[in-house]
């Protein structure tokens, strides 16, 4: 089932919620994934949107590529300083990646699926 969202409440470099999923404007480009980051969970849809269009976990800074779901950068901080953790992190999400949604524009709305 999809739900629709006013595109005016997603200017671009915005990240929201909605429902379960993470949606976001990347400079024009729509994206939705799921909104649990594979490290500890943190609500993804209060994350950010880096230069290289990726989002960006509001906890510990991993990063996602929204077109697949893979982790592309693993936690950072003190996380990063653990040997393995992030490529553990990384490989897990080759298995298990965030789950991708469709963005659709329609008028002045953002079909979400």
């Amino acid at each position: 089932m999809s739900k629709s969202i006013p595109a005016s409440d997603l200017p671009p470099g915005a990240v929201t919620g909605v429902e379960r999923q993470a949606v976001g404007n990347n400079a024009g480009d729509y994206f939705a994934v799921s909104r649990k980051c594979r490290h500890l969970g943190a609500d993804l849809a209060e994350g950010s949107i880096d230069p290289d269009g990726c989002l960006v976990c509001p906890w510990h800074q991993a990063k996602y590529d929204v077109t697949t779901g893979r982790m592309v950068r693993g936690p950072q901080g003190v996380f990063a300083k653990i040997p393995g953790l992030g490529a553990m992190f990384k490989g897990l999400t080759r298995v298990v990646p965030l789950k991708v949604g469709k963005v659709t524009p329609r008028g002045a709305d953002l079909e979400i699926d």
